[in-house]
């Protein structure tokens, strides 16, 4: 509802929204044992409002006042934090520093991140000698710091070589194929539909490691 006051909504539609979340139940049904809860918070998953009533609210996260060395990507509920230094160190304290606005974003809009899911990975080609940890903060508890990350189905590495995803995707290649095998036979199976699975499961999979390469 403050996203919405924020962007000027119209009364009608404010006052039409506010009833929309109102007066919520859920409801979950066993045998004959029913059990209701009010709900209080969330968009309802699966409705025709929740992706734009998220949209609202997740967008004043990327509003925020970072830095010109930060940048804020975002895909429904993934969100990619990159800040930029000049060393290791400076590089660190940008990240704590736009970490501390999320972190007061997320107390004031009542939105939790997943610590667990929540990872940290320094990339850098720089040879020189510097140590490579760093210690960026969620809620004051360092995030696990990882060489590797998949995000948005890409396997992201700290030398921006992309060697991992090309194994990655190789591999799931190599599953399909033997799952197809077991499947299509020569005299046996499937036949048009396999070969259907193979274009859009193993061509196009090896089209991506191919444009890596």
């Amino acid at each position: 509802m403050n996203g919405l006051r924020a962007y000027e909504c119209p009364n009608s539609l404010f006052n039409l929204a506010r009833s929309y979340f109102t007066q919520r139940s859920a409801y979950l049904t066993t045998n004959n044992y029913r059990i209701q809860r009010e709900v209080s918070k969330g968009c309802h998953q699966g409705s025709c409002c929740g992706p734009g009533l998220w949209n609202i609210q997740y967008n004043t996260i990327l509003n925020l006042n970072f830095t010109k060395r930060t940048t804020a990507v975002a895909f429904a509920d993934d969100l990619l934090l990159i800040a930029r230094g000049e060393s290791v160190r400076e590089a660190e304290n940008f990240g704590n520093i736009e970490m501390s606005k999320m972190n007061t974003w997320s107390k004031r809009n009542k939105v939790g991140f997943n610590k667990a899911k929540s990872k940290t990975m320094l990339i850098s080609r720089n040879k020189r000698k510097e140590a490579k940890e760093i210690k960026i903060y969620l809620n004051n508890k360092p995030l696990e710091q990882v060489t590797t990350m998949k995000y948005l189905g890409i396997v992201i590495d700290d030398k921006f070589k992309f060697s991992h995803h090309i194994s990655h995707v190789a591999d799931k290649c190599t599953k399909l194929i033997f799952s197809l095998s077991k499947s299509a036979k020569i005299h046996w199976g499937l036949i048009r539909e396999a070969l259907t699975i193979y274009k859009e499961a193993i061509y196009h999979s090896y089209y991506t490691v191919h444009q890596f390469g």
